[in-house]
């Protein structure tokens, strides 16, 4: 028993530890963001501010707002369209199989595995003839496309794992390929959608590469808006870090609120299989 109790301190602490080690960033940012521009070099990066200040948070926030709702713009309807394409995907492929099934499903995993620099080129100039280059609905479509892989495989996965009486039965009523959808798997396909569309909003919002290539200045989202905040000559590392807390609040707080579901999802048998 007491090696037991022991052995769960030892669990305890080494958590504890791996979560403070994790931690170390958003705490030199907090304290940064909140330091005045005088207060910032390399011997004091780890000391508290000598006092609160938030004109940086203030003057981030100014700079960031416009990009944040381009961000926002993107995200939800890139998360919500590859959730949906992904479900229909997984569950055909997992309950209606059919002539090339099983080659259909590693070609569209295969998409998870091409190097989005290899790509670029050829996007670009696809964006420009479709004339989608520069604006929102481009890089939204990229970030769906792009999506469908990882989305097809966590719902295929998670339908796998309920049972096929229930479609027999749905067919045996004279439910088709939409209505058994609609009235048996949907229904019960939440939480693989909390994985995916967290999974989904969480990639796109942090996405670079995409969002600088694609889209036109007035279109930024806050990832490239906030790498442009730093200066040429002289960099307020102060008003960086406060962007860069502003540009990381809603994936935390996403995290913080829906984490356990998340977690809940995951263990449902979202990415079982």
């Amino acid at each position: 028993m007491t090696k037991l109790r022991s052995s769960r301190w030892f669990i305890y602490v080494l958590l504890i530890g791996m979560s403070a080690f994790y931690l170390l960033p958003i705490y030199l940012m907090l304290i940064t963001g909140f330091k005045g521009f005088e207060e910032v070099n390399l011997k004091t990066m780890w000391t508290l501010p000598q006092g609160i200040q938030f004109d940086n948070f203030v003057e981030a926030f100014d700079k960031l707002a416009p990009y944040m709702w381009n961000s926002l713009n993107m995200v939800f309807p890139a998360a919500i369209i590859s959730s949906i394409l992904g479900s229909i995907n997984g569950y055909v492929l997992a309950k209606w199989k059919f002539k090339g099934a099983d080659i259909i499903f590693p070609l569209i995993l295969f998409g998870m595995f091409i190097p989005y620099q290899s790509i670029l080129i050829p996007l670009v100039e696809f964006m420009k003839q479709s004339n989608l280059y520069g604006g929102l609905p481009g890089l939204v479509l990229t970030h769906v496309i792009y999506g469908i892989p990882i989305t097809t495989l966590t719902f295929r996965n998670y339908y796998a794992t309920i049972p096929k009486e229930l479609i027999e039965a749905s067919r045996i009523d004279g439910c088709g390929l939409l209505t058994s959808y609609w009235y048996i798997l949907l229904p019960i396909s939440a939480p693989a959608f909390v994985v995916v569309i967290i999974w989904q909003f969480t990639s796109a919002w942090n996405d670079f590469l995409f969002a600088v290539v694609l889209t036109s200045p007035s279109n930024w989202p806050i990832t490239v808006a906030l790498n442009n905040m730093a200066g040429s000559q002289i960099i307020a590392w102060n008003v960086q870090m406060a962007g860069s807390l502003l540009a990381a609040l809603p994936t935390l707080l996403i995290y913080i609120f829906l984490g356990r579901y998340f977690l809940r999802g995951l263990i449902s048998g979202a990415l079982k299989g």
